[in-house]
């Protein structure tokens, strides 16, 4: 029985094939990192939903108020848009220039558009919020 130079060249690329996935298995082996303590395995969220190796609450940052922002947190503001339909707005204050949402069920009174106003901010998921709105006189 003669064998055929096919056979020969589809015994060698198997061959090949196994020795080369044999290395492969012993380069995974040599750079297994087992033995590892279960600190190096921990993996922690920050308070931003990013992953981090150190704890939450252990860093040694320092919240403080901006100098421009006011030690209670009572602001002063103009309602510069409103939607009667939808029943929201945004507040922009006066201090920061920042815009903020609104809704009517945290207005205490009747307001409408281009009022001054004074409120509170509330922080959420979604963002800042103004709470206790009230016009000023």
């Amino acid at each position: 029985m003669a064998i055929t130079t096919a056979k020969k060249e589809n015994e060698k690329k198997k061959a090949r094939a196994k020795q080369e996935k044999a290395q492969k298995m012993l380069e995974r082996k040599l750079n297994a990192k087992k033995g590892k303590s279960l600190e190096e395995m921990m993996a922690y969220v920050d308070e931003n939903g990013n992953l981090s190796s150190t704890p939450a609450g252990t860093s040694k940052q320092k919240v403080s108020r901006t100098s421009d922002e006011p030690k209670n947190n009572t602001r002063k503001g103009t309602l510069t848009s409103f939607n009667d339909a939808k029943g929201y707005g945004f507040i922009k204050d006066l201090l920061t220039g920042e815009s903020i949402f609104v809704h009517s069920s945290n207005f205490k009174q009747l307001i409408e558009k281009a009022d001054t106003v004074t409120f509170e901010i509330e922080r959420s998921a979604k963002g800042s919020s103004a709470i206790n709105v009230r016009k000023l006189m």
